[in-house]
This record gives structure tokens, sequence and C-alpha cells, in this order.
């Protein structure tokens, strides 16, 4: 009976145990905070583009044509017709050399002409009656051929004095002294009153042609090494029509609003910088563009099929300045993987090694996340980019 009573005692002490035990329990998950939902993050799915292969070269402005202006006769300036900075055309008076001295000599080449004609006229008639006369056999030989020679001379007279009379009618002509091409004339280097001649060192003024206009640039020989082999390979394919489009870039970033076109690319390469000189045509007929001026060339070279390209921000880097990716893998969890980045078209990144069609890239969203979490992954567009930039710059104002 006592044992009895022993065993009825040690059950209670188990159940109220238990009791305390469920109790404590329901306490604990009572007080446990509750757990957070999955971190939501902006994504972009990888999707195959065809993109093209543009870039960006420093680059100078040159004029298509480019004369010094110079005088064809030695004589004094008497005057200058154009105005310093204007738009001249091809053959319009810009200086007048004293056309005295070369009016005399065109006069006495006239007059000289006018003499050789008259004995010409007197030889050609002695040997007309000479050609008679020996007809009749009343001359002897060398009197006929004396006339056939006196004509010959006479005839070759005449001739020189065509030439003279030619020439100093040019050196008059050259008195006036035009634009040999249309374009921008600059500043005048010589006044009224100065002696110029043909062998003078310094010129009278300079005209460039600026519409159209050329636009030389440089690019590595290795860049176009590697292009070439791109195309061989079939990674990269020309445009339709296998010209290349070109654009300026000024200073301020402001894109030049006429597009151009590529002419040429040098044959050999500068050895002391390994560059090689490229050249583009722009038309310019407002102006802006300017001799020496400095500019940054974009040129399409080539259209990449199948690239693959994600906005800049996604593209995170580590310590060692590797670039990464944050993918969104299988059950939603994040993982970083490591990519090469390659040339940056607009506001986005071309990934060439690491980063696979159909893959979730993250684009927002990097604050509350690690590795291996179970993220919520939403569509990235470029609207919500704008709405977060808008709302950080209003917070920080």
């Amino acid at each position: 009976m006592r044992r009895m009573k022993h065993a009825f005692a040690a059950l209670g002490v188990l159940i109220l145990l238990a009791a305390c035990d469920e109790e404590s329990g329901k306490n604990e998950a009572a007080s446990a905070p509750p757990q957070m939902p999955p971190q939501a993050v902006a994504v972009v799915e990888a999707t195959p583009e065809t993109l093209p292969v543009v870039n960006e070269l420093p680059g100078r402005i040159a004029p298509t044509r480019i004369a010094e202006v110079r005088p064809r006769v030695s004589g004094l300036i008497i005057e200058r017709v154009f105005r310093q900075g204007t738009v001249v055309e091809a053959g319009d008076p810009l200086y007048r050399i004293d056309p005295e001295p070369f009016q005399v000599r065109a006069d006495r080449a006239k007059a000289v002409l006018a003499q050789a004609e008259s004995l010409r006229v007197a030889a050609q008639q002695l040997a007309d009656r000479q050609v008679e006369l020996r007809a009749r056999k009343v001359v002897s030989a060398q009197q006929y051929d004396d006339a056939v020679a006196g004509l010959a001379r006479a005839n070759a007279g005449v001739a020189v004095a065509e030439a003279e009379m030619a020439s100093s009618q040019i050196d008059l002509k050259h008195t006036v002294v035009r634009a040999p091409i249309a374009g921008r004339i600059g500043r005048a280097r010589i006044t009224e009153g100065a002696l110029v001649s043909p062998t003078d060192v310094e010129n009278l003024a300079t005209i460039q042609q600026l519409d159209p206009i050329y636009a030389d640039f440089t690019q590595p020989s290795n860049a176009l090494l590697a292009l070439r082999r791109a195309y061989e390979a079939g990674r990269l394919e020309r445009d339709e029509d296998g010209a290349a489009a070109v654009h300026l870039m000024f200073d301020d970033d402001t894109e030049y609003a006429h597009a151009g076109k590529l002419l040429f690319s040098e044959a050999t390469v500068d050895v002391t910088t390994g560059q090689v000189t490229l050249r583009g045509e722009f038309p310019n007929p407002e102006g802006d563009l300017l001799p020496g001026m400095y500019v940054r060339v974009r040129i399409q070279q080539g259209v990449e099929q199948g690239a693959l390209a994600v906005p800049q921000q996604a593209v995170q880097r580590d310590a060692g300045g590797q670039a990464q990716l944050y993918i969104v893998g299988a059950e939603n969890r994040v993982e970083i993987r490591a990519v090469s980045t390659g040339r940056v078209i607009g506001e986005r990144w071309v990934i060439e090694e690491g980063l696979e069609p159909g893959d979730k890239v993250i684009v927002e969203g990097f604050q509350k996340i690690r590795p291996g979490a179970i993220v919520t992954p939403e569509p990235w567009t470029r609207a919500d980019a704008l709405e977060s930039a808008a709302a950080a710059a209003k917070r920080e104002g």
C-alpha cells in the first residue's frame, strides 16, 4: 500500500513537470521575434542582343583644303580687297599689285608683235616673188633659198613676239591676286605699300575650306588588329553598307548635330605611339567646327550578335577590383559571380564572360542581401531607376 502511494506521488510530479515545460515552450514561442520575409530585389534578365561596336577616340579637326595666298609676280601692293575672317569664293580678288609696270610691258610686247608681223608680211611677199621668178629661171637657187630662209625667220620672230605678248598679259592678269580655293580666309599678313615677290617666305594670307571638314583621330594598332580578328572569327559583323558611322563629341559631352563618314585609315603605324590615324569627313554648314579643335570621335566599327549587357549599377567590385554580379539562382537564392566587362554602351556594361542568357541579375536592393539569402525578384525598368534617383536626391536635399 505504501508503494502504491509512492508511485502515485512520482506520477504526479512527472505530470506537473511536463505541464511546466509545455507552458515554458509556449512562452518562449510567444516571446520569439517574427521571421522576416524575403528581401525584394529588382532584377533584369540577361537577354542576347545585337549591339554595335562603338569606340570613342581622341581627334583633331582639320580643314579639307588649305591654300596659302601668294603673289605670282613681284610688285607693290596697292590695295587689299578682302575682309579678314570672311568666306571667299574661288577666283575672288584679294590683293591688287601696282599694274602700271606690267601694262607698259604688255604694250611693248604688243608693239613688238606688230613689228614682227610686218616683217613676216614682207618676207612672205619676197618669197612669193622668188618662187615665181624661179619658175621662169631668172633667179639663182641661192636667192630663192635666202628668200625661203628669210620667211622662216620672220615666222619665228612672230612666234617669239606672240609668246612675249602672252607672257606679259599673264603677268598683267596676275597683278590681281585671287583666291585659289573657296573657304574662310584668315588674317592679312601683308598690308598696302609692301613690296612682294613669288619667292617671299611669308604668304599674303591663308584660306581654309571648312565645309565639309575633316576629323583626324587615332586608334591603337592592337585594337584594330583585335577587330580584324573578331571579324575573321565571326564574332563581329560589318554594317549592311560596310561603312563605319562616325559621330563627334565636344568637350562638354554634347554631340555634334551632323554625322560623318569614315574616309580611310593609314596603312602605317606611328613608331613613337603605336597608333593608327583615321580620318572622317563631316558637314560643317554652321561653322561650329574649326581647325585645331579637340573632339572625341565615336566610330561604329561593327555589330556584335548575341551580346549580353546589364545596367552599369548592377556591376559591383570586390576589394581587388574584380567585377562581379549578384545573380538570383535556384530557389531564389543569391549568388555572386565574377564576370569580365567589355565596352560601355550608353548606361550599360557589355559582359564578355561569366554571364549566361536567362540569368537574373540584381540591379537594385544590394543593401540587405548576402550570398545564399532568399530574395523576392521583381522586374527592373529604367523608370524605376529614375524614380529611385529622384527620391534619393530629395532625401539628400
